[in-house]
């Protein structure tokens, strides 16, 4: 029997009271319970305290030596009695431990763990133990849990060891022998045991190298197994475009591509050409080119014979690439249709209509793509901008509107390599590193709240050369909570500070249709400055746009403070990021000088990564990020790579599908139903 099939009430001790309150933790086997590992540990070892730092913490046995000594402050108590320990003597001081004066009698053994006052010669005590009475702790390693509720740390180590002796001999190795070999791996069920019980550091260190391992290579087999079943379906799209035709649309461009979009093109048709379906991640940097990317993509699938389908997150956005691949295309008799959830009644009949008959080559749309009621003659290519802000559902959708189509998705926030792999182990990853020629840097600057006067100048000076500009500011309304100018007051004092000007407003809590048109009045600079919230941060492109300041910037993450800088700086005039913020923090103001020291995104989401770790980064629940048990994607990057390169090679082998020696984890992809059809979107 699997320990996964195993409930936790089957372990000596957990009561139905208490199976419920692990199931808060995730916990309803014998295998979860064993896999809850410990964030860190408790050192109790004994040191003698010659060894001991000012200031460490230690563990020590001793002797009662003098008289206890109480103290009482109300409610609260000290308690503070002489001790000795080898040939020294110090005061050991506890706090709310009133009750402990009667058990200090004098040359009673004693066990203290506490903080070191060398100057003082004193240990503040938080934990003590009678070794008459039974030692529970000292002399060892103690793991802590993430632990809540009614359910303490001493009653969690006590039931995970009752779970170890009880079905310890059952943990089965899940690793082929040679990769155990290869990296010297401690058997898996002495890992387990150890990590829970170490005898010292080295030994907690080993099982937890062990079980960083099996978990991060677990996971990259699972998405190499994926891809290479997906790559041997073989029942894609099979896209015909012939190179004179890329050349013919190339030239044609305004402008000359760079040398990193005609790399990622030269990807991007070569994924359409082969038999399977293409998952590319088009990752680059705000203002790159990905949308010409695209544009090479779309113009291949209709030549192919096909119909592509783009979908973003805005409406705006939607109207904005619309009227740009018209414009890219209309030389070529290419037709593009916009639908969005404004386009109703006759107008959007015709154009469903018109897609199912395959008269539209090309749709741009919102949400509104995925409706039930919309069809398409052949759909060969599915574009998604900026996914993470559409569910998998939403994405996979789209795919199933058409036979198995290739997919391409883009992004506008960089991903570090050490993510790209990790988050989107499925995709294969085309970035594009460099910007366009001609398109100018954006300087950037940071400055104190008390230098607000001069900044609205500079508002005052840039809008009167017929420029426009942003305001950005983190909340919707008052706060308690946080002491931050709130949209709606700053869109009335802005009123008030430039009444020559028709100041904009945008919000989060706005209607659809409200934004929509607070975006299109800026966009035909009927409004010169609009204030906003983050929702100005995606995709939107105001050529005109040249100024974007940003209040109490110290609230944003670097990479949203990118995105933000990244909606100025789009058409010819120099553009400029204002960046206002008093940080308290030292994380605060690291973000303020990186922002001001480049303005190259990859280098800016590295350094975001450092300062925030991944979950932060991506935001818990957007991304796919896998939440891990015990591995961290930045410290353990190294080994990431190295399970990923074995995962790879070993899914290469034809003895994977069929030798007993990988039984174990062809029945782990089953139970994750991997090998059921059941495939991640």
């Amino acid at each position: 029997m699997l320990l996964s099939e195993i409930q936790v009430k089957q372990v000596s001790g957990v009561s139905a009271l208490k199976e419920g309150e692990l199931h808060a933790f995730n916990i309803y086997t014998v295998n979860d319970l064993l896999e809850y590992y410990p964030f860190r540990y408790e050192d109790y070892r004994l040191r003698p305290l010659s060894e001991v730092q000012d200031g460490e913490k230690a563990t020590v046995e001793a002797k009662v030596f003098g008289v206890p000594v109480l103290q009482r402050y109300g409610k609260k108590s000290r308690l503070t009695c002489k001790m000795m320990a080898g040939d020294w003597m110090f005061t050991a001081t506890w706090f709310n431990r009133h009750f402990l004066k009667e058990q200090l009698t004098a040359g009673r053994e004693i066990t203290l763990t506490g903080k070191w006052d060398m100057k003082r010669m004193q240990l503040t005590v938080s934990d003590s133990e009678f070794p008459d009475r039974g030692v529970v702790r000292s002399g060892s390693l103690q793991p802590v849990y993430s632990v809540g509720g009614n359910i303490t740390q001493v009653w969690m180590r006590k039931t995970i060891s009752q779970a170890l002796s009880q079905y310890g001999e059952m943990i089965p190795e899940i690793l082929p022998p040679e990769l155990v070999g290869k990296y010297g791996l401690m058997a898996r069920n002495r890992a387990i045991q150890r990590i829970h019980q170490p005898q010292d550091n080295e030994e907690g260190q080993q099982a937890r190298r062990r079980m960083v391992y099996e978990e991060l290579f677990l996971f990259q087999l699972k998405l190499q197994v994926y891809r290479a079943m997906n790559q041997k379906r073989q029942d894609g799209v099979q896209h015909t475009v012939d190179n004179a035709a890329m050349r013919e649309f190339v030239r044609s461009l305004p402008f000359e591509l760079t040398d990193a979009q005609k790399k990622v093109e030269l990807e991007i048709l070569q994924d359409m050409r082969s038999p399977y379906c293409m998952n590319r991640l088009l990752q680059g940097d705000v203002g790159s080119g990905k949308t010409v990317v695209a544009a090479l993509g779309l113009y291949a699938t209709v030549k192919s014979g096909y119909q592509g389908a783009l979908m973003v997150p805005t409406e705006i956005l939607a109207e904005q690439h619309t009227r740009s691949l018209s414009k890219l295309f209309e030389p070529f008799g290419i037709t593009v249709g916009l639908l969005t959830g404004s386009i109703t009644g006759r107008k959007r009949k015709d154009l469903l209509a018109s897609l199912q008959m395959g008269l539209t080559d090309i749709v741009v749309g919102t949400h509104a793509l995925i409706q039930e009621d919309v069809f398409f003659r052949s759909l060969g290519l599915v574009v998604t901008d900026e996914q993470h802000r559409f569910g998998v559902n939403q994405r996979s959708i789209l795919r199933r509107k058409g036979y198995n189509p290739d997919v391409l998705t883009m992004t506008a926030t960089p991903i570090p390599r050490t993510l790209a792999i990790t988050a989107f182990g499925d995709m294969d990853v085309s970035t594009l590193s460099e910007r366009p020629k001609g398109r100018k840097p954006i300087s950037t600057y940071w400055v104190k709240h008390s230098m607000m006067d001069r900044v609205l100048g500079f508002i005052s000076r840039e809008i009167s050369q017929g420029r426009q500009a942003y305001l950005i500011c983190p909340l919707i309304e008052e706060s308690d909570k946080l002491d931050v100018q709130n949209a709606i007051d700053l869109f009335v004092s802005m009123q008030q500070a430039f009444p020559e000007f028709k100041v904009g407003l945008l919000h989060g809590r706005m209607t659809p249709a409200e934004k929509e048109e607070a975006m299109r009045l800026f966009y035909a600079n009927e409004t010169q400055l609009l204030v906003s919230t983050t929702v100005v941060e995606v995709g939107v492109d105001v050529p005109n746009a040249t100024l974007m300041v940003v209040m109490d910037a110290d609230r944003f993450g670097l990479s949203q403070l990118h995105q933000l800088r990244g909606r100025v700086g789009r058409g010819e005039h120099a553009s400029y990021c204002v960046l206002i913020a008093d940080p308290k923090s030292e994380v605060g103001q690291e973000r303020m000088r990186v922002m001001t020291e480049t303005d190259d995104g990859f280098e800016v989401a590295r350094r975001d990564l450092e300062l925030r770790g991944p979950g932060d980064f991506f935001g818990t629940k957007q991304s796919g990020v896998p939440e891990f048990r015990i591995a961290d994607m930045v410290s353990d990057f190294a080994v990431l790579e190295a399970a990923r390169d074995d995962a790879a090679a070993l899914v290469r082998e034809p003895a994977f599908w069929t030798s007993p020696a990988y039984q174990p984890l062809r029945a782990y992809l089953q139970r994750e139903q991997i090998l059921q059809g059941e495939l991640i979107d």
